[in-house]
């Protein structure tokens, strides 16, 4: 009788399953950290006496946001709260002969427009909120925007059913209309209203080809039905695996494994991995940046959430700043505050890293230094608390609130 011998095949990696994992994001960005902390990064060191003090700097912040320490998530969410103002109290009103489905869905929508909406609006922007007589700038105007574009009814394509996004909708929409929503004139100028709403457009497209997923209608909210498991419970890493999955096609780089878009992946010389991985730097920022901003549909409903600390630290120019306005990490370019980057420039994918691998560092030691529970606190608490704030503060103090780096952007990265 022939022996029989296991297969010695090696099973094949999918590379978009490898650079879509968070844990991906994590062990290439402290390998990074690592090369800068051993001296062996062409771009950074990183000083790491400092850390204390933006420890302290961050906890101060959160006491000051949230003095009974009960921190909220980090989402969309706040930037509809802005100034104390409850919108979101206004839209329940509206939705209150929903089903809880149908909120969900409603809630979805809302979520997912605005954050696709949600990049660098510039130094000159701002956003005349009707009725409260607001002026608004950066992410909270751009947030309370769109919440009142959608509570009109601009991105449905039902006039009888404003509140909702759906493909037609979108694919109506066209750069005046946009443009009118956020009151952007030759005054007051918005970064890359073109490229938010070709964003817009390829989500519509998106929408529409998956109707398994997004219902007959093209219903981002759609995603809310596939979502809660067996338990009824969401997990995080779900929520993003769906969103990079059906999303990848809408992201406008050229990052492209066999013709499948990777969106905020980039190229750096130092990072390895196998076969075609190998070279790439994952981040899919707004993506994660929409999953902490779909949590709350669910919670807010008594759905139970888990996995909340899967994402990752979200690499923008707030806590990204933070790092370099307290002197974490040190630049080596002599030029690097007065020359402009591009997004795939291997300088700003290493801050981008660097930021997130620092941010797993910092968020224990910010909880021991406000009494809290490591393991009840998830980072997107502490980054509401928090890191985003206390960059932004830092900001306003040594540039009049402008990113520490001029960065070549057309709206759908930072």
């Amino acid at each position: 009788m022939t022996p029989t011998h296991a297969s010695s095949t090696k099973p094949t990696v999918d590379p978009l399953a490898v650079l879509r994992s968070t844990d991906t994001i994590r062990q290439r960005a402290g390998t990074l950290l690592a090369r800068a902390r051993s001296g062996d990064s062409r771009w950074f060191t990183v000083d790491d006496n400092a850390i204390g003090a933006v420890v302290r700097l961050v906890a101060d912040v959160t006491r000051s946001r949230y003095p009974d320490l009960d921190i909220p998530f980090h989402s969309r969410w706040r930037h509809f709260e802005a100034a104390g103002v409850d919108r979101v109290g206004t839209l329940a009103e509206r939705m209150s002969e929903m089903s809880r489905t149908q909120r969900i869905r409603t809630r979805i929508d809302l979520a997912v427009v605005s954050v696709l909406l949600d990049a660098g609006a510039g130094p000159e922007w701002h956003y005349d909120e009707p009725g409260t007589g607001l002026r608004l700038a950066r992410s909270e105007g751009l947030g309370v925007a769109s919440f009142h574009a959608f509570t009109r009814g601009l991105f449905s394509g039902m006039v009888d059913d404003p509140l909702r996004v759906d493909a037609a909708g979108l694919r109506a929409l066209t750069s005046d209309r946009l443009a009118e929503a956020f009151q952007v004139s030759g005054d007051n100028p918005l970064v890359g209203v073109e490229g938010r709403l070709g964003l817009l457009h390829r989500l519509a497209d998106v929408l529409g080809a998956n109707p398994s997923a997004f219902g007959a209608d093209g219903r981002p909210g759609g995603l809310g039905d596939a979502l809660a498991d067996e338990t009824g419970g969401v997990a995080a890493g779900d929520i993003l695996a769906l969103l990079l999955t059906h999303f990848a096609p809408i992201w406008p780089s050229d990052n492209k494994i066999d013709d499948h878009p990777l969106g905020d992946c980039w190229r750096h010389a130092d990072v390895d991995g196998v076969g075609d991985t190998a070279g790439w730097m994952p981040f899919h920022k707004l993506s994660q940046w929409l999953a902490y901003s779909l949590l709350e549909p669910f919670g807010d409903e008594g759905i139970a959430l888990t996995g909340v600390d899967d994402l990752t630290a979200l690499p923008e120019y707030r806590n990204g700043g933070l790092l370099l306005d307290t002197g974490v990490l040190v630049p080596r370019p002599a030029q690097w505050t007065t020359r402009e980057w591009r997004v795939d420039d291997e300088f700003i994918v290493e801050w981008r890293a660097l930021t997130v691998a620092l941010l797993d560092e910092l968020a224990p030691l910010v909880c021991a230094e406000l009494g809290l529970d490591v393991g009840s606190t998830p980072l997107a608490c502490i980054l509401e608390g928090g890191t985003w704030a206390a960059g932004r503060e830092l900001a306003a103090q040594r540039r009049q609130g402008l990113p520490p780096l001029h960065i070549i952007s057309d709206g759908t990265v930072f």
